[in-house]
């Protein structure tokens, strides 16, 4: 595979003083002379005018020669070159990309909604010119791939309570996850001469046909895990109002009424509602 050739060609200002000295001198032996000669070499500049080429920060110009590469322009100024070579403009800029958005489905086969968001540059470009038909296409035909492949190596989310407990998820792993996307796009562009700058997750959500399902999934397992959390409470509450009551002697109570007051503790604890008291007028045994 031919690889890039840096080229600097002739200074433009010069060729651009030449260039008018032969055309307006051209001009002025006609008049002068009265002959038609002159037009030859006015001819000539006006081929010369076509070598002028002017490179801009960050571009770039890839030069052939009747189908030859001959190299690439990639310092910026004003410079001349062969009339008779083909100038192809790249830029060396950085570039956005943020793909459409996908339905691929996961490593658990749930379908979900994913895109990415991609910052890339010609790096070669002998390689973007010449070794893919349309380097810009094929980044995002190759950022789609690479997206759907990538969507298939992760669950979207961990589900423990169904003996499914992954270390890397696309929801919650967004460094891990966006490090493999980002070789995974870089390993497919180089063959276009393209450096992927950042790659990352720019949407994730699961498909519309099962983001109900999915939802009330998850308000169920965080309602689960908040009553867990309550009764836990609950229970060393209970343990320390029994514990303190023993100590200071405040009330003797059996086996029986710790058993009733533990119930009632529990109902107040971990209701939903606010208790509503009852005052007990009589004694402990009615």
């Amino acid at each position: 595979m031919k690889e890039e050739k840096i080229i600097v060609p002739a200074n433009g200002y010069l060729m651009l003083f030449l260039f008018v000295l032969l055309f307006f001198g051209s001009i002025a032996s006609i008049a002068l002379l009265k002959t038609g000669w002159p037009v030859f070499t006015m001819v000539i500049s006006l081929v010369l005018a076509f070598g002028f080429l002017m490179v801009q920060p960050n571009g770039s110009r890839v030069l052939l020669l009747f189908g030859k590469y001959v190299g690439t322009v990639k310092k910026n100024g004003f410079y001349w070159v062969n009339p008779f070579y083909t100038k192809k403009k790249i830029s060396l800029r950085a570039s956005n990309f943020d793909s459409e958005r996908l339905k691929v489905n996961d490593k658990l086969g749930n379908p979900v909604m994913i895109s990415t968001i991609l910052v890339w540059r010609v790096q070669n470009t002998y390689k973007a010119a010449f070794d893919v038909d349309n380097y810009e296409n094929f980044v995002r035909v190759q950022t789609d791939a690479a997206v759907r492949k990538l969507a298939s190596m992760y669950p979207y989310d961990n589900f423990a309570d169904e003996g499914v407990d992954e270390d890397i998820t696309l929801r919650s792993s967004v460094n891990e996850v966006s490090n493999a996307l980002e070789k995974e796009i870089d390993e497919r562009l180089t063959i276009a001469g393209i450096e992927v700058l950042e790659a990352r997750i720019g949407y994730l959500a699961y498909s519309n046909e099962i983001a109900n399902a999915m939802l009330k999934r998850q308000q169920a397992t965080a309602i689960v895990a908040a009553r867990h959390k309550i009764v836990e409470g609950a229970v060393s509450m209970v343990e320390m109002a029994i514990e303190q009551l023993n100590e200071k002697q405040v009330v003797d109570l059996d086996e029986e009424r710790k058993a009733a007051m533990v119930s009632n503790l529990m109902v107040v604890l971990c209701g939903d509602r606010d208790a509503s008291p009852v005052l007990n007028t009589g004694t402990l045994n009615h």
